[in-house]
């Protein structure tokens, strides 16, 4: 059970990293135009906040397995 949540977590970080750099585009794309990019960078930083919850349950999930073996 412990493998299926690191593995749902391993996916859950890669996609979280996906949508960070694609958010980051964005955020550059709209600054270059010169348009406002506060909401775009307000999102960003969500993805950011939810990804150090992702990677920290990833951590304990590695944990977990390896004091399991």
């Amino acid at each position: 059970m412990v493998e299926k949540h690191l593995q749902q977590a391993l996916e859950h970080v890669a996609l979280g990293g996906h949508h960070i750099a694609r958010q980051r585009e964005i955020v550059a794309q709209l600054t270059n135009r010169g348009s406002d990019a506060s909401e775009a960078q307000r999102l960003l930083e969500v993805y950011e906040e939810s990804q150090v919850l992702h990677v920290a349950h990833l951590d304990r999930l590695k944990a977990e397995l390896h004091a399991l073996r």
